[in-house]
């Protein structure tokens, strides 16, 4: 039996993981997540109701900022991965609160790092994000190119956390993977996010906002394909620090998304356009050479699939509420 700590794990994607990681049969899943508000909180609770009645797993309410709380972890258990995976999450709500994006994604990841120091954990897992490639006109987005000019305070953040981890993984042989995960959906996706706030709000007969005119494009990247890639990373030991993009590769106009969600839910959008909101950019698109050679990452679910499915989750679990 291996020990993993997964952070954010009663999360979209942390519930995701751990899904896969009690379906392998030979690890014991420590779970730390606060379960704040910046969503509901049953949201998550639904999210971990099963991983619950496993004795392979244990879950811990704290906040990666508290790091006496974290340490008390670390000396009951000896881990032999980290996960991290919490975060504060979403461009637009950062520009708000940008103290508080700092405190726990950049002080909270320092905190873990710090004691996977202390403690002798070698792997460590870090959910990045393609914002920290911000306005590039270079498409797709190597993980060689700059990211030197964030516009937003998540993305910001998430560079800060790449370059830590580099430095922990430098001073101290912790080997550091750092995931850029491109626009993540699929069945439990967070209710914020486009695809999911759309799929309500049309259901609803509510005006969905649209900023800008329709075409901006995403790398929409199904859930399964994600876990694929962090699962990966997990075992992966070419390397003391990496870098990878987890992307489907495939970009589309925001008028397509909405065209597919249309579509799929048999109902009809209504718009409200708005102007581009500071901090949103115009495209993602992922280059995978790099994930594809060394992780053996290779996402199967484009976007005319993935959609479906996650309607079907969406009308049948009570994704709507």
């Amino acid at each position: 039996m291996r020990n993993i700590l997964v952070t954010g794990g009663a999360g979209f994607i942390g519930s995701h993981l751990v899904d896969r990681l009690l379906s392998e049969g030979d690890w014991r899943i420590t779970v730390v997540d606060d379960l704040n508000d910046f969503y509901d909180p049953a949201i998550k609770r639904a999210n971990i109701a099963e991983h619950l009645q496993s004795e392979r797993y244990r879950l811990v309410e704290a906040d990666i900022r508290d790091d006496e709380a974290l340490g008390r972890i670390f000396e009951e258990t000896k881990f032999d991965v980290i996960a991290h995976l919490a975060a504060r999450a979403g461009v637009r709500p950062s520009l708000s609160e940008p103290k508080l994006y700092t405190e726990t994604n950049i002080n909270g990841t320092v905190n873990l790092l710090e004691l996977a120091r202390e403690h002798g954990v070698k792997q460590f897992v870090f959910g990045s994000s393609s914002s920290v490639y911000g306005v590039n006109e270079k498409v797709p987005f190597a993980e060689d190119d700059p990211i030197s000019q964030p516009i937003s305070p998540y993305a910001a953040t998430k560079a800060a956390g790449e370059l830590i981890c580099h430095t922990y993984s430098h001073l101290y042989d912790i080997r550091c993977i750092c995931l850029r995960f491109f626009t993540v959906y699929g069945a439990r996706q967070r209710p914020d996010l486009a695809i999911h706030k759309f799929s309500k709000l049309i259901t609803e007969g509510k005006p969905i906002q649209v900023f800008g005119d329709g075409t901006a494009r995403r790398d929409y990247t199904y859930i399964d394909d994600i876990i694929q890639g962090v699962r990966a990373a997990i075992d992966y030991d070419r390397s003391i620090y990496e870098v990878f993009n987890l992307g489907e590769s495939q970009t589309i106009e925001l008028s397509r998304l909405i065209s597919l969600l249309e579509r799929a839910l048999d109902m009809n959008a209504i718009i409200d356009r708005q102007p581009m909101q500071p901090g949103d950019v115009p495209t993602t698109f992922a280059d995978i050479s790099k994930s594809r050679k060394l992780l053996g990452y290779n996402p199967t679910t484009k976007i005319e699939e993935g959609i479906p499915k996650f309607v079907e989750w969406f009308l049948g679990t009570g994704g709507q509420g």
